[in-house]
């Protein structure tokens, strides 16, 4: 089952069918029991068509955070070590990719977020920029993984390989985050089988394309919610960026107008245009 944001309500789409719930996002996403309880409430309505997902809305509560780990594939681990190696930080990459602690930080309010088919942004000041696409966690209030949605954690690489400690301002600003196109629930754990697939447009010509199977990260997705929950809560629930296993080579960086489609099996194609 999959459950899209809407401006008019959340449409569900299961069996090849769509409804319509016309309730709140905000209060209705956080919930161990989801998946149960809108199973329960479909028998009462009347199924539609695709058409109730034409106009979609990233989907993240107006009072949710979104978080990020990093370097959980040994992809990210080479490149993140490639990247700051001329500013001497190349070892803190290594010792976090074999450390018991993974990396987790803060990504996103909600108003820098951007849902399917909406513009994500490259920083001015910034000479090296990539997208990340990633497994994100839909995580309610009590830590349960309720869901899972597409997301591209956009990265100024030569902010952050400039310094370690400029995290925060090579992957927090406005448009720096994309999620969708919806979020998909099921009662089995994820399939860290699925693929996830990156594909990068300019002027009409694919100039990067790469997959990764999601069991080739390091670690469990109950991992990394353990330690983003360790010493902060949640009320309204939060998601969770599980990091990336694709980085473009060093002599890529993005450019106005590219066209970026991340897709992982099971939950859709995520597709976003460069600012």
């Amino acid at each position: 089952m999959r459950i899209y944001k809407t401006p008019v309500g959340i449409a569900v789409e299961t069996g090849n069918k769509y409804y319509l719930l016309r309730d709140n996002w905000d209060n209705f996403i956080n919930d161990d029991n989801l998946l149960s309880k809108i199973s329960n409430l479909l028998p009462s309505l009347a199924p539609g068509d695709s058409s109730m997902i034409s106009e979609l809305l990233p989907p993240v509560g107006s009072q949710q955070e979104l978080w990020a780990c990093g370097v959980t594939y040994l992809r990210s681990k080479i490149g993140r070590e490639e990247e700051s190696k001329l500013a001497g930080g190349a070892d803190f990459y290594g010792k976090v990719y074999e450390a018991v602690r993974p990396e987790c930080f803060f990504k996103s309010n909600p108003h820098r977020i951007v849902g399917h088919n909406d513009l994500v942004r490259i920083r001015k000041d910034s000479i090296w920029n990539v997208p990340e696409p990633e497994l994100t966690l839909l995580v309610s209030a009590s830590g349960k993984i309720i869901g899972y949605t597409a997301g591209n954690d956009m990265s100024s690489r030569s902010i952050e390989g400039e310094n370690p400690l400029y995290l925060p301002q090579a992957k927090t600003y406005d448009g720096c985050a994309a999620l969708g196109p919806g979020v998909y629930i099921s009662e089995a754990p994820f399939d860290r089988n699925n693929k996830i697939y990156l594909q990068i447009i300019r002027k009409g010509q694919i100039v990067f394309e790469e997959s990764i199977a999601v069991n080739q990260m390091k670690r469990s997705l109950e991992e990394l919610v353990k330690y983003v929950f360790l010493e902060c809560s949640f009320p309204h629930g939060c998601l969770i960026m599980t990091g990336t296993g694709i980085v473009p080579p060093a002599d890529f960086t993005l450019r106005s107008g590219d066209e970026l489609n991340i897709t992982i099996e099971s939950i859709g194609k995520l597709s976003n245009t460069v600012a």
